[in-house]
């Protein structure tokens, strides 16, 4: 257990940043599951448009250092090409 004032202050700190990154997680992987339902449909337009309500979100994500830059980018190459092949499909 904490001793001193700042390491409780440390642990009170932990526990809110730990929420609030695994709300942001949790809120990006929801956007990539809209995306990746729209494209099992087969509907491209749904899911560009999804795509682009994602994209911020996950962008958001990385520049707060919950999930890694290249993560993210890799994430979104890979949807916006499952995306593309839809009309060639």
């Amino acid at each position: 257990m904490a001793n001193t004032a700042s390491a409780r202050k440390r642990i009170r700190q932990t526990k809110t940043r730990t929420e609030r990154n695994q709300a942001r997680k949790s809120r990006m992987r929801t956007f990539i599951k809209k995306v990746e339902v729209a494209i099992a449909g087969g509907n491209k337009e749904a899911a560009a448009q999804a795509l682009r309500a994602a994209q911020p979100e996950m962008q958001r994500a990385a520049g707060k250092g919950v999930t890694h830059a290249n993560t993210v980018a890799r994430k979104l190459s890979r949807l916006s090409a499952r995306i593309k092949a839809l009309s060639a499909g």
